[in-house]
């Protein structure tokens, strides 16, 4: 994380008797390298999560939101960008904000409330994050063990960003905020948002499939030959495989000139998406398990769980649509060992 960190708080919540409580911190932590790590360490799993949603904060007079969905979470962080709160006071006030959340729901999860500001690049964001805490063992000075509860920062699955920056030159924005979203059924992520009192924005899913199926329609078009129909979708998926990992939106034209550098063709992409009846946004947030279907072919079903590389298709791998049958020339290592073992053939 290369980034200047101002301010950072960690609160606990815990559970006791079926009921959750919560311990404030006092004052701030020390920034030192060990802080410097934990955020390290934060922002490097929650960069990796591939899905991620993007939302604004709610305007309770002009948005059209359920009560559940207000809070007063942005207030009090515009009264400390505005100077009249001091940070502590402020991650307090959110730590009792979650707090009345969890109490509502029923929740009962313990774990540490982390938020901690900084700067990175000219741009200032705050990351807010539930992490989950695990038993553990610990090391005392004296040589002696000791139980602690320690931070499971791999498992965090409600954590946000804001780019601060980004909100007060362009409150309209529907992508300052970032989050973790759930995979299954109500989203694990919809419970955070309540409590930041924010709403998603746009849907990087569904952009992505748009630029997925904008392709196919692009290179069907086009009558590409199927190599350079490959090419041109590995090289999509590598440029915005990049955007995402430094956390920046795909841009249209950029992309459509990128690709006719590595894949020349009479007609560009942006001009192709331009025609559509419904056209490709100028900037997309992308995400990246959507866009892993430019490359790769997988499926599971019936008891079988099968993925490769779309260029292996017409060689290593054949598909007979009349018949349905898939041949696969030469198995993996791993997989080839398991079978002969079954049967009982020497390796």
């Amino acid at each position: 994380m290369q980034a200047d960190v101002k301010h950072s708080i960690i609160h606990q919540f815990y559970t006791n008797d079926g009921q959750i409580g919560l311990r404030v911190a006092p004052a701030t932590l020390a920034i030192n390298d060990e802080v410097g790590l934990l955020l390290s360490e934060l922002t490097d799993v929650y960069n990796a999560k591939p899905s991620k949603g993007y939302a604004r904060f709610i305007d309770p007079q002009n948005d059209d939101a359920e009560s559940h969905q207000i809070s007063e979470f942005p207030n009090c962080l515009q009264a400390w960008r505005s100077g009249s709160e001091e940070f502590v006071a402020f991650s307090q006030q959110a730590a009792k904000i979650l707090h009345q959340q969890l109490q509502h729901y029923g929740i009962l999860e313990d774990g540490f409330l982390v938020i901690a500001s900084y700067t990175e690049l000219g741009q200032d964001y705050l990351v807010v994050a539930f992490l989950p805490s695990k038993d553990g063992v610990s090391i005392a000075p004296d040589l002696s063990v000791d139980r602690s509860s320690q931070l499971d920062i791999s498992k965090v699955q409600l954590a946000a960003t804001i780019n601060l920056t980004e909100w007060k030159e362009d409150p309209d924005s529907a992508t300052y905020i970032s989050f973790i979203k759930g995979r299954v059924g109500r989203k694990v992520s919809d419970f955070f948002l309540d409590f930041l009192g924010c709403a998603e924005g746009l849907n990087a899913k569904k952009q992505s499939q748009q630029l997925v199926d904008s392709l196919h329609q692009y290179v069907k078009e086009a009558e590409m030959p199927t190599e350079q129909a490959t090419a041109l979708r590995k090289s999509v998926y590598d440029i915005c495989d990049n955007s995402w990992q430094n956390n920046e939106p795909v841009r249209v034209k950029d992309l459509s000139e990128q690709l006719h550098e590595a894949v020349p063709a009479e007609r560009s992409f942006a001009d192709f998406s331009a025609a559509q009846a419904q056209p490709l946004p100028d900037e997309i947030r992308t995400d990246r398990t959507t866009l892993r279907k430019l490359v790769k072919f997988q499926g599971q079903g019936g008891g079988l769980s099968l993925g490769f590389d779309q260029e292996l298709l017409g060689g290593r791998v054949e598909y007979d649509p009349h018949t349905d049958k898939l041949t696969v020339h030469g198995t993996p290592p791993n997989l080839r060992e398991q079978l002969r073992r079954y049967f009982g053939i020497d390796s």
